[in-house]
């Protein structure tokens, strides 16, 4: 199975919908996944004519969060693996975002795997998120970490951005790429 992930579109701060580019990156998906800043339903819209769509919102989402077709957190079922969806990810014992490389400060002593199901309400194997605009693929103690970053604001510009691919694979295992935007042929 082969997974779009996308997040902080920030639409229609960030134009009317999402740079065209995401429609070729995402050519082939069996599903598209939303981790939030999505603003308006126009861009669910939008994404359902390349794949199906899921979404998560932020917990502090304001009133212009008002896609409804979004919760805070989502939990997937998706060819036996449990992915979690959401868009801030906040793990306690990292007082800072989550940005690459800064799952290593997480304690050895702590359990993971217990914050994520106090998280999310159960396990879950993969973790999709946004919120930093930063993209990052890290697998941190068998879980696979996936921040697409945003498509269209970088470092609080409004430059072309990242989006994610995720390959389920038929043998269990879960690959992520991130996809700059600025490299998709059109």
């Amino acid at each position: 199975m082969k997974i779009g992930v996308i997040s902080d579109t920030h639409i229609p701060s960030m134009g009317p919908e999402p740079p065209h580019q995401v429609i070729k990156a995402f050519e082939g998906v069996d599903l598209i996944v939303h981790a939030g800043d999505i603003y308006a339903d126009s861009c669910l819209e939008w994404l359902g004519r390349i794949a199906p769509v899921e979404s998560a919102k932020s917990r502090f989402a304001a009133v212009a969060e008002g896609a409804p077709r979004t919760g805070t957190t989502l939990v997937l079922d998706l060819e036996g693996r449990k992915v979690g969806v959401v868009h801030k990810l906040e793990l306690l014992p990292i007082v800072d975002e989550i940005y690459p490389g800064s799952l290593s400060k997480y304690p050895e002593d702590q359990d993971l795997e217990d914050e994520l199901v106090a998280i999310f309400g159960e396990t879950v194997d993969i973790v999709i998120f946004g919120y930093t605009h930063e993209a990052m693929v890290e697998t941190f103690r068998d879980v696979l970490f996936v921040n697409p970053g945003s498509t269209s604001m970088i470092k609080q510009s409004m430059l072309l951005g990242h989006v994610a691919v995720l390959d389920l694979n038929d043998d269990g295992s879960a690959e992520a790429e991130v996809i700059y935007l600025g490299d998709v042929e059109e």
